[in-house]
């Protein structure tokens, strides 16, 4: 899930989940007034709306006054009729109260000594209306009450009074409110700590993995394996970065081995540049103190040739094979048709071959099938000349033969190369292709070459995106076989 996404989750959470908290604490809330409310008025609530109930038994009560009120009117000053009333209003948390005249006649416990007593609206206060209810404020409370006025018997005036103290309400609504508001912050804080402190630890902790990782390799630590935890953005960082640091590493490791490949270069140079010099020098030397008389002169001197060409010719293929390595050697390519190629190829080098008592044959396998390929005609000269001559150096057969094979399978031509000279161990297989490699632990130079011709050969098939690989039996014979992709 990318960051994004996340913070849009996360940002509609903090607004949804306080808000259904919040009306479950509500809820619950409710339910504690409503049980409060159930302990102040002792009637029995069946209903879904207590307040209505309440309401109603109230104005049953007010309508039973107004009843008695208007056909016994005596009768509401009469005990039974009082203690009747007083038990329905208890119930209710209400007091009555009774005037006649300016006396009051009747007054409930509940409000004895109460200051609303003081405060009573006059008989036909007709600014509230005929069955009234209003609040009555005193210096301490808020209470509520329902007045009738009516007349008795005797004419005198009389006003029923309704009574409840509020203060249980206010008491409620500040205990609740501030529960209210109490719940409201602690769902607030919770939530919208608690969210962001898991959308923070799902974004800080890759963070602080990538940071230590990049502490490591600053440090030059380059082992410490960058771990990705998540598919967000920060995860394709983790990978964006365990991908860097896997090519620093490589390419840390390819400096290292260039460096070793670098010193091995120079050792060889400086062995195999040395073997022909001091050969040379110590004829020359010969040449100059005389030793060499004119039956030897000649041959020394033909002996010093030999050495420079050799010399002329590793430097030639060192420097060939240091261009190639480096990828300033220009390659220019061009659509060849093999089997003519390699004819002309062949039918120029068996002259030279004859005289060294070599066969070198060509064999096409279905010839309509080879086709063309994109090669440079010079290079692949150069590499096909480089297997041919590594066969006669190391041919140990009376009759040294070199066949050519030429085939196709599916999109790639095969081109193989095969001697029946003495072929190659197979734990000098694998190095064949190396720089510099020979057999030959002594790195006898008696053969000629410098140890740079499968190597050249190797490099100038890797351009022309081919491959070359060596199969070889020993006493029996090696075979270089290629791979060139052929042209559709």
């Amino acid at each position: 899930m990318s960051i994004k996404v996340r913070l849009l989750l996360s940002y509609i959470a903090m607004l949804v989940v306080p808000v259904v908290l919040f009306a479950f604490a509500a809820l619950i809330i409710g339910l504690m007034i409503m049980g409060d409310f159930k302990s102040v008025f002792q009637i029995d609530m069946k209903r879904h709306n207590p307040f209505k109930q309440v309401m109603e038994e109230q104005a049953a009560v007010y309508s039973d006054i107004q009843q008695l009120s208007s056909q016994k009117p005596e009768s509401l000053l009469d005990p039974n009729v009082i203690d009747g009333l007083e038990a329905k209003l208890t119930q209710l948390n209400m007091g009555l109260v009774i005037r006649k005249d300016e006396q009051l006649a009747v007054v409930s416990s509940r409000l004895n000594d109460s200051p609303v007593l003081q405060i009573l609206p006059a008989y036909g206060n007709h600014d509230l209306g005929e069955n009234r209810d209003n609040m009555l404020n005193t210096r301490d409370h808020w209470f509520f009450y329902k007045q009738h006025d009516f007349t008795f018997t005797d004419q005198s005036q009389g006003s029923a009074f309704m009574i409840m103290d509020t203060n249980f309400f206010q008491k409620y609504a500040i205990r609740y409110a501030l529960a209210l508001l109490l719940s409201l912050f602690l769902i607030l804080v919770l939530t919208n700590g608690l969210l962001t402190y898991f959308v923070s630890r799902s974004i800080i902790r890759p963070l602080r993995s990538l940071k230590l990782a990049a502490e490591q390799i600053g440090e030059g630590n380059l082992d410490e394996v960058v771990h990705s935890h998540s598919r967000d953005e920060i995860g394709e960082l983790s990978a964006s970065f365990e991908q860097m640091r896997r090519r620093l590493k490589d390419s840390v490791e390819l400096q290292l081995q260039y460096e070793d490949n670098r010193k091995e270069l120079l050792s060889n140079i400086s062995h195999d540049l040395k073997t022909p010099v001091t050969s040379i020098k110590g004829y020359v030397e010969g040449i100059l103190d005389g030793v060499a008389g004119a039956d030897k002169l000649e041959k020394y001197l033909q002996t010093i040739y030999t050495k420079t060409v050799d010399m002329d010719r590793m430097i030639d293929e060192l420097f060939l094979f240091s261009k190639l390595d480096l990828g300033k050697l220009p390659f220019y390519f061009e659509e060849v048709e093999l089997v003519p190629y390699l004819e002309d190829l062949i039918g120029e080098a068996q002259f030279d071959m004859e005289k060294k008592g070599v066969s070198l044959t060509l064999n096409v396998v279905h010839p309509d099938r080879i086709g063309k390929v994109k090669a440079d005609r010079e290079k692949l000269k150069r590499v096909l000349t480089n297997i041919w001559d590594n066969a006669v150096k190391y041919g140990d057969k009376e009759q040294t033969r070199i066949e050519v094979n030429l085939d196709r399978q599916k999109e790639a031509v095969i081109l193989e190369i095969a001697d029946n000279g003495q072929g190659i161990s197979s734990e000098a297989l694998p190095f064949v292709f190396e720089r510099f490699y020979r057999e030959d632990p002594s790195r006898s130079m008696a053969a000629g070459g410098s140890g740079l011709g499968l190597a050249i050969a190797k490099q100038i098939i890797l351009e022309h995106g081919g491959t070359i690989t060596a199969e070889s039996e020993e006493g029996l014979g090696t075979r270089m076989i290629i791979q060139l992709p052929k042209l559709r």
